[in-house]
This record gives C-alpha cells, sequence and structure tokens, in this order.
C-alpha cells in the first residue's frame, strides 16, 4: 500500500516557471508535480500536490495531514522566513517533514538565511533546482522504509 505524502508548496511557487527563472528555472508546479508522480510509483508513495499564497490555508493543510498522511514535503517559500504558526502547525504533526527549497537561500539576501521551519524539519534540500523535492521523496521512501536510513 502507498503511503501518503503532502506535497505543500508556498507563495508565488504557483507562478513557477515565470517568476524570476533566473533564480527559479523554467519549468512549472504542473511538471514537477508530474515528474514527482511518476518517481512516487516506484517508491510506494501517494503524493498530493497543494499551493496556496495564504498563511492560514497552509496551516490547514498541515491539520489535515495530521490524520491522511505519512509524510510531509514542504516548500513554505518566503514563509520560511516569518511564519512561525506554520512551524507551529509542523509541531503538531507527528510523521515525517522535509523542506524543500529550489534556490539556496543561504547563498542569498541575509533575511533569507533563517527558516522557522527547519527547527521542525528532518532534513532540508535547498539550491538543487526542482530536482529537490525529486530528492526529498527519495529520501522520504528510505525514511519511511527505514531500510538504510
Amino acid at each position: 500500500m502507498s503511503q501518503t505524502v503532502f506535497v505543500i508548496n508556498g507563495p508565488n511557487l504557483n507562478l513557477l516557471g515565470l517568476r524570476q527563472p533566473e533564480i527559479y528555472g523554467s519549468e512549472t508546479l504542473a511538471d514537477v508535480e508530474e515528474r514527482c508522480v511518476k518517481l512516487s510509483k516506484d517508491l510506494g508513495l501517494a503524493p498530493k500536490f497543494f499551493q496556496s499564497n495564504a498563511e492560514h490555508e497552509i496551516i490547514d493543510l498541515i491539520h489535515k495531514a495530521r490524520h491522511e498522511a505519512a509524510a510531509i514535503v514542504i516548500n513554505p517559500a518566503a514563509y520560511s522566513h516569518t511564519s512561525v504558526a506554520i512551524f507551529d502547525a509542523l509541531n503538531t504533526f507527528d510523521g515525517i517533514v522535509l523542506e524543500v527549497h529550489i534556490s539556496n537561500i543561504h547563498a542569498r539576501e541575509a533575511f533569507r538565511h533563517h527558516s522557522f521551519v527547519s527547527a521542525r524539519a528532518e532534513g532540508v534540500i535547498a539550491g538543487f533546482g526542482t530536482q529537490g523535492y525529486e530528492l526529498a521523496l527519495l529520501r522520504l521512501a528510505r525514511l519511511l522504509n527505514r531500510s538504510g536510513a
């Protein structure tokens, strides 16, 4: 049986492929989802993708994940640096949390260097472009199966 993984994307990621392609690339969020769904089939994962520009909707999704998901992959985008509320919501989730950033947040503006979410995540993947989502799913498959973690 496949294990459900919520893949939650924060503000402005609906514009992936259009917004600052020199930083975020030219792939759309739909392209990323398509690749991840294909990979997940081989890994025994069942990803559910979400994107919201609203902090409260992301919090509601995390609350929903408490009852429906084994893990969360989250790209909180700008909320990484500002949202104690998302951090608090993630602390109510008993499953695995992996944080993904398309760009290397540590090589950008100083205000992006700190992420509240990182303190809750089992791992952070940053700077690998949209491939970071696939890397997160590969790691999750290992962690969820507890083989070679």
